[in-house]
């Protein structure tokens, strides 16, 4: 049995989401992270019912984290300054798209905490778009942005330019500004 010995919220959610990453939901469990921090699993019990309450309050860690980043954009001037940056905050946090799939696989059981947990997780997200909405009305208002595309459309294309693989190791900068062009250029010459 593993000994008993204090651990931070940041060695923990450290822990939780480099397992999470590398086993998935499925995988994920007290018994593993336990043994990841050289810990007894009644360590983590004192603090979480079970997995579900650990990885819901984990992925709202994360999200307070990105909405902290993200909030940034506000102190950038122009419309193309605060796409540098988005693609930037982005690409610096390409572990989310992962993360956002195991976290819709929690299930919404008996649990108050996970439950409220997803609740404000969903309140989050929202709140992501709407630091992004005078992003997206700027772009409009300086037309660098067609004013007819829908702003959900244009910011789903921006968070999902970071699923496209990059099979030939693309130095990441040069992977950034060419998603950038694409993004505002197309692909067309």
């Amino acid at each position: 049995m593993a000994r008993e010995r204090k651990f931070s919220t940041d060695d923990l959610y450290r822990a939780t989401k480099q397992l999470l990453l590398q086993h998935g939901y499925e995988g994920f469990s007290f018994s593993l992270l336990a043994e990841n921090l050289n810990i007894s699993r009644g360590a983590i019990y004192k603090y979480f019912e079970n997995r579900e309450e650990l990885i819901s309050n984990f992925m709202q860690f994360e999200m307070q984290l990105f909405l902290g980043e993200l909030k940034e954009i506000e102190k950038k001037e122009s419309f193309d300054e605060k796409l540098t940056f988005l693609l930037k905050v982005i690409f610096r946090n390409s572990t989310i798209p992962q993360l956002i799939e195991i976290g819709q696989r929690l299930p919404i059981n008996e649990n108050a905490k996970v439950k409220e947990n997803i609740l404000q997780l969903e309140n989050m997200h929202l709140d992501m778009y709407k630091y992004l909405q005078g992003f997206i009305e700027q772009g409009k208002q300086e037309e660098k942005l067609n004013a007819a595309i829908p702003d959900s459309l244009i910011l789903g294309i921006i968070f999902q330019s970071i699923m496209i693989p990059n099979h030939f190791g693309i130095p990441q900068s040069q992977w950034v500004r060419s998603i950038k062009e694409v993004l505002c250029h197309g692909i067309l010459k």
